[in-house]
């Protein structure tokens, strides 16, 4: 049987970038031999045919066509599917799902898929987003495709793959430094590294399988981002290069915090506020609240565009630090706006606003909140 919810990683990168040799590799290490591999065959890109002999029941593949629009449906008729075969008895043991999207696919759908579907959310849970990015190509790639540039925005883990290829070290130096400053939460990885393996790929969800407790730093990002900021990779190259990355411009990555909890009904405003006026610009949100009803149970958000995962509370709070602390990654949506709603439901008045009276008289203050 399996233990739910089974964790579902979703593996993306644009087209050439070495997806199905990477997960090939993976497939070969026993610690994925309960796996189940949905991919979308697009031209004559599958996975190993001995693989596919080998674990004929877990691997299934979805018809030609696009993953995140022409096969959405099939794609949870196609985890339902799996579902029952584990109630049935026809599947012995599934511990995890991967999703291998087109290279042209935007994720979010099939994020979606798994988060917003009623009888899914029960049965699995999203582990993580991995992306793979060419070292050859990948430069150019995010230059001319933005949904390239998306794929690596809503990474929790992003692999460079075929390294060897490049002979120029400052290549790579500034590929890792751009990929940063699209995603600074996102863990980066060398494909060819004997570290990159199930374990730096897997597990990115919210609990930490070698202790079993929830590791909120980790999984919004925050020890990556630390990293970054630490080591100085956010540094650009001149503002004509810099400017030549006309897409990467359009992504924001930023974090919302908040000492002392907040109610319900401010939280709950205020996402629905940002999905209503800028849904389909939040490529993901990432959180944990404290609640003023009750402040000892933290609360879990977690979406992707305008479709959220149902609000979870954990038993209790995995460290001494308490709070909000909300991460959003952002295409073409305003970070000011996003800045002053938040401060707005949170009381709090925006230090750049002359006029404190109108923060003050605040219509969309929360009734009960502070002043």
């Amino acid at each position: 049987m399996a233990d739910f919810p089974i964790p579902v990683s979703v593996l993306t990168g644009f087209l050439g970038a070495g997806k199905t040799t990477l997960l090939n590799r993976l497939l070969k290490d026993p610690a994925l031999a309960d796996t189940a591999v949905i991919i979308n065959e697009f031209g004559d890109v599958a996975i190993d045919h001995l693989l596919v002999e080998q674990s004929s029941d877990g691997v299934i593949q979805l018809s030609d066509g696009c993953l995140c629009c022409t096969v959405r449906g099939e794609l949870v008729d196609t985890l339902a599917d799996l579902v029952d075969r584990l109630q049935t008895g026809r599947i012995k043991r599934l511990k995890r799902v991967v999703i291998e999207t087109t290279g042209v696919a935007d994720p979010a759908p099939v994020l979606q898929a798994i988060m917003g579907h009623p009888a899914l959310v029960q049965a699995f849970r999203l582990d993580g987003v991995i992306t793979a990015v060419d070292a050859f190509n990948g430069d150019a790639t995010l230059d001319a495709h933005v949904e390239a540039v998306k794929q690596v925005a809503v990474a929790d883990r992003i692999v460079i793959t075929k390294a060897d290829l490049v002979s120029d070290a400052d290549v790579l130096v500034a590929l890792r430094a751009r990929l940063r400053s699209i995603n600074p939460g996102a863990e980066i990885l060398d494909a060819g590294d004997r570290e990159t393996g199930h374990a730096a790929l897997f597990e990115c969800g919210l609990y930490d399988p070698a202790t079993k407790t929830a590791d909120v730093r980790r999984w919004l990002g925050e020890e990556a981002s630390l990293h970054h900021h630490e080591h100085g990779d956010h540094h650009h190259d001149d503002h004509d290069h810099h400017h030549e990355h006309r897409h990467d411009s359009r992504v924001s990555a930023i974090s919302l915090t908040h000492d002392g909890p907040l109610p319900f009904g401010a939280i709950e405003t205020f996402l629905d506020l940002l999905l209503s006026t800028h849904g389909e610009k939040l490529l993901r949100l990432k959180g944990i609240v404290e609640l003023v009803e009750d402040p000892s149970r933290p609360l879990v958000v977690h979406g992707v565009q305008k479709i959220f995962h149902p609000p979870a509370r954990l038993q209790a709070w995995p460290d001494a630090r308490r709070g909000t602390r909300l991460v959003l990654i952002m295409l073409d949506m305003p970070e000011d706006y996003v800045r002053r709603l938040f401060a707005a439901l949170a009381n709090r008045p925006s230090i750049d606003t002359p006029d404190r009276a109108a923060m003050e008289a605040n219509p969309l203050a929360i009734a009960g909140m502070p002043r």
